[in-house]
């Protein structure tokens, strides 16, 4: 019996840019696939599209952007249009995870790594949009066996 389960793809959607990243074969881990230049709705949303089709995804993940109070802004308003625009286009399920501090995240483990982030805002898209698809990962995997 095989554990591969269908890809899914994780994005960090902002404004000029979105992060893109990708679960390994066993659903287990998630990887910066890459970042995408936004021109317009319509573009992106093709673009996104044909990597999910090309990577077999079954399912997107979107971070969504809440308040630290929980609330949602603009922004998250923004995402959810986007999102589903994408939904519409692919014929596939969203699932929106929370992507609160998610960039903080991401700059830290680049900076570890020895990553230079300051002008290098298409890694740190890469990587938000890594932690955003590992975390929903994490809370969908099952507890490992002891």
């Amino acid at each position: 019996m095989s554990n591969l389960k269908p890809r899914m793809i994780g994005l960090d959607v902002g404004d000029r840019r979105i992060g893109v990243a990708i679960s390994d074969p066993l659903g287990m881990t998630a990887a910066g696939l890459e970042t995408i230049h936004r021109v317009n709705m319509h573009t992106d949303v093709d673009n996104i599209a044909l990597l999910a089709a090309r990577h077999g995804a079954v399912q997107i993940v979107v971070g969504l952007p809440y308040n630290m109070d929980g609330s949602m802004g603009e922004q998250a308003e923004k995402v959810k249009s986007f999102a589903k625009k994408l939904a519409n286009a692919t014929g596939l399920p969203i699932v929106y995870e929370d992507e609160r501090l998610t960039t903080i995240s991401a700059i830290r483990t680049l900076t570890i790594q020895g990553v230079k982030t300051g002008k290098n805002r298409d890694m740190v898209d890469k990587q938000a949009a890594a932690i955003i698809l590992q975390k929903y990962l994490d809370r969908k995997s099952p507890p490992p066996i002891a």
